[in-house]
């Protein structure tokens, strides 16, 4: 099929180059020039795993190409998929600007390419709340195309299930696929896109597949919370909590899957914590009490201040910190919790060096440029080149990465203090040193 893919940042790059590897034509689509540069010299705008030679390929076989121009890439395609920010307002609601605008362009250049015949159908695979894809993007297609939805062109919710870091790989093995239909047609043309790809296809209305991203994002963030928790505790007891959760996760016939219950460090990125704000949001505009979920984030910033609070009871002042970006193998800092763990550090006076091999500042363009210039604006004069570099300042070293770099590097006995943000590989042996602190085990 001929498909362009409108945004192409995490979720937009990678469903450009895998659908591209799959068979079908793929036009890429962005505002950022420099995004569409590095695609179209068959180069990844994202730091993902796979991505960069998947791209290189998909762009050497002229399956895949990208433009800045919205009209082109929908009179070239049959299949529109929007994969636009959607980032958090202040108050937490849900910001649809970047939806409402491409929706706009799409629907013009459907006016324009009207007469050419062909039914279009538009895909919306950006995070949105339940009821914005029926009541804000449908009228304003119908509006500018001046036609029908489900009838003059089609219109589905797509919503992804990649996490950063394996996108890749959860492309080609989903957990799920959901396809919300506004009719059985528009949803055949979502389903053949991933003709062949394994797990079970659920075809349900537009408002369910909405939700349904929300259901998994904000169970995710729960689950993050729940064993931070109960980490914590455990730790305070003297009880060994990664043991007392290896027990938990043991039943299969009553507890939940493995992932995300491991106690580790505070949860970030730019999905579940802003759709548990929206989530939030919208339950107290309905009058609807959500006492668990309004109280899952703030758990969170209490967590990641535990990692604070360690650095302060050792008295030091030099602290390193290795690892930056919400995800190792990724250089996305939205709403990192290592970012916001820096930024506390550095407001309150450390002397603070930071590593990741991933995070280049001359590197960072759009979404994560802007929030780095915003949050951790002295990022620069922080940065270390090095592992070496940040072990030679550090009295305090906070362990926030599985970087085997860093790992390998990590002195035993005496040294500067190990604060382990990650239940490290070596956590049970190093329990016994002097100098080691576990976050919440």
């Amino acid at each position: 099929m001929r498909v362009s893919v409108l945004g192409l940042g995490y979720v937009g790059c990678v469903s450009a180059a895998c659908l591209a590897s799959l068979g079908h034509e793929v036009i890429g689509v962005d505002v950022n020039q420099v995004k569409v540069d590095l695609v179209n010299d068959g180069k990844a705008p994202v730091v993902e795993e796979r991505i960069g030679e998947l791209i290189a390929e998909v762009v050497r076989t002229g399956a895949l190409r990208a433009t800045g121009d919205v009209r082109e890439a929908i009179m070239g395609s049959e299949v529109s998929l929007v994969c636009v920010g959607t980032p958090s307002e202040p108050n937490g609601s849900l910001c649809t600007t970047y939806l409402e605008r491409v929706t706009e362009q799409i629907g013009a250049a459907l006016a324009e390419g009207a007469e050419q015949g062909g039914r279009h159908t538009v895909v919306f695979r950006s995070t949105m709340l339940p009821g914005t894809c029926l009541n804000l993007l449908v009228p304003i297609l119908e509006k500018n195309v001046g036609g029908t939805a489900g009838v003059d062109f089609g219109v589905a919710v797509n919503p992804e299930f990649l996490r950063e870091g394996t996108s890749v790989r959860d492309f080609f093995d989903p957990p799920k696929t959901v396809i919300g239909e506004l009719d059985p047609a528009s949803g055949d043309a979502v389903s053949a896109l991933y003709d062949g790809l394994p797990g079970e296809v659920f075809r349900v209305p537009v408002p369910t597949a909405e939700a349904i991203k929300y259901a998994d994002n904000a169970f995710h963030g729960l689950k993050i919370g729940f064993a931070n928790e109960l980490g914590a505790v455990c730790q305070a007891l003297g009880v060994d909590s990664h043991q007392v959760m290896d027990v938990f996760l043991a039943d299969r016939k009553l507890n939940i899957s493995p992932a995300y219950l491991r106690p580790g460090f505070a949860f970030g990125g730019s999905c579940l914590p802003k759709d548990l704000r929206s989530l939030v949001h919208a339950a107290k505009r309905a009058d609807i009490s959500v006492p668990i979920l309004a109280h899952v984030l703030p758990s969170n910033s209490d967590h990641l201040q535990r990692a604070v609070d360690l650095v302060e009871r050792t008295g030091k002042r030099r602290v390193g910190l290795f690892g930056l970006s919400f995800k190792p193998g990724t250089d996305d800092l939205r709403e990192s919790p290592l970012v916001e763990l820096a930024e506390r550090l550095f407001g309150k006076g450390y002397d603070l060096k930071i590593y990741d091999a991933n995070v280049s500042l001359s590197r960072l363009i759009g979404a994560n440029r802007e929030y780095i210039e915003t949050r951790l604006p002295h990022l620069a004069q922080l940065l270390a080149d090095s592992v070496e570099a940040v072990l030679e300042h550090a009295e305090v070293c906070l362990v926030g990465t599985r970087d085997p770099a860093v790992l390998s590097a990590l002195p035993h006995g005496d040294g500067p203090v190990i604060v382990d943000l990650i239940h490290l590989p070596d956590a049970e042996a190093r329990r016994a040193e002097p100098g080691y602190v576990g976050l919440a085990w």
